[in-house]
């Protein structure tokens, strides 16, 4: 987990779940999970549901190219790796 990359990717990532119709209660999970990682620096729950957003976002765009970006999924995959 590259702390630095999702520094930046876990607020986009977040307002792009708000906006699918399935992703509203992981958005809120995750950015929850993201303030208690920058208190604690316990990344269990940033990377659990860093993965939930991973496999929602690639679903949302299996199913609907245009939906999310391919660099939003890419930086995503990178940072968790």
């Amino acid at each position: 987990m590259k702390v630095e990359k999702l520094e930046k990717i876990v607020p986009e990532v977040v307002q792009k779940l708000a906006k699918l119709e399935s992703g509203e209660l992981l958005a809120a999970e995750l950015d929850w999970c993201w303030g208690s990682f920058k208190y604690d620096n316990n990344p269990a729950g940033v990377v659990e549901k860093g993965q939930e957003a991973l496999a929602l976002l690639k679903e949302a765009k299996r199913n609907n190219s245009k939906a999310v970006s391919k660099k939003l999924v890419e930086s995503l995959e990178k940072a968790l790796n």
